[in-house]
């Protein structure tokens, strides 16, 4: 008699161990975030172009998007153009918009903003700047503004 209800309690004891370790490991992959993108730190751009004097009053014209790891895509026209010229200033978008050119324009107050909204290499990105007209736009954004 003393095995018998010897048995019966290991018995119930491993039921019951394996009934908590499988509820544990049920519930462990809801609690541990997913990791996505392999090896390489995320990159996601939304880039924006439109008529304003800021961000907040503009009228976005057009929108791309633009990731550039681990291969350059997105709706963005020439995707490999402009990821290559943001890592040329590691993701400096000021570097980008401010580049010195000798092209002659107007000095008209027509104001063009361009934003970049997302994730570059890990890091939250929210940038914009306000250009004075079109010409000085078209003649400043290199390729990632060129949309």
């Amino acid at each position: 008699m003393r095995y018998i209800t010897g048995a019966v309690a290991l018995g119930a004891a491993l039921v019951l161990g394996t009934l908590a370790t499988t509820a544990q490991a049920v519930a462990a992959p809801a609690q541990q975030p997913t990791r996505t993108g392999g090896l390489y730190a995320p990159t996601a751009l939304v880039l924006t172009a439109g008529q304003g004097e800021s961000r907040a009053t503009a009228t976005v014209q057009r929108a791309v998007t633009l990731s550039c790891m681990p291969g350059a895509t997105g709706s963005h026209p020439n995707p490999k153009a402009a990821c290559a010229q943001l890592r040329a200033v590691a993701g400096d978008f000021n570097s980008v918009t401010t580049a010195a050119s000798d092209r002659m324009c107007t000095k008209e107050w027509n104001p063009f903003v361009v934003t970049a909204d997302g994730v570059w290499q890990g890091k939250r990105v929210s940038y914009s700047y306000t250009f004075a007209n079109s010409c000085a736009m078209t003649d400043g954004i290199g390729s990632v503004f060129d949309f």
